[in-house]
């Protein structure tokens, strides 16, 4: 079967074609996902949003802020 579900999407935890038509809803910017916490992260917002079950919650309400990070 030759769909485009292939190892660098099983292995990073979401599609790479999804993560490059996300933005984040607050800042409008682009996201980047980052495996160690499985979230999709906004530098310019300071959001982290998480992936639950292989899908992002691109909610503001259900990020995590990335100014509590210490």
């Amino acid at each position: 079967m030759n769909d485009h579900t292939g190892p660098r999407s099983v292995k990073s935890g979401i599609d790479p074609r999804l993560l490059e038509v996300l933005i984040c809803p607050a800042s409008r910017g682009p996201l980047r996902y980052d495996r160690e916490t499985n979230e999709l992260v906004s530098e310019r917002a300071r959001l982290a949003y998480p992936i639950r079950d292989n899908v992002p919650i691109m909610l503001e309400d259900e990020a995590r802020s990335l100014d509590d990070e210490t």
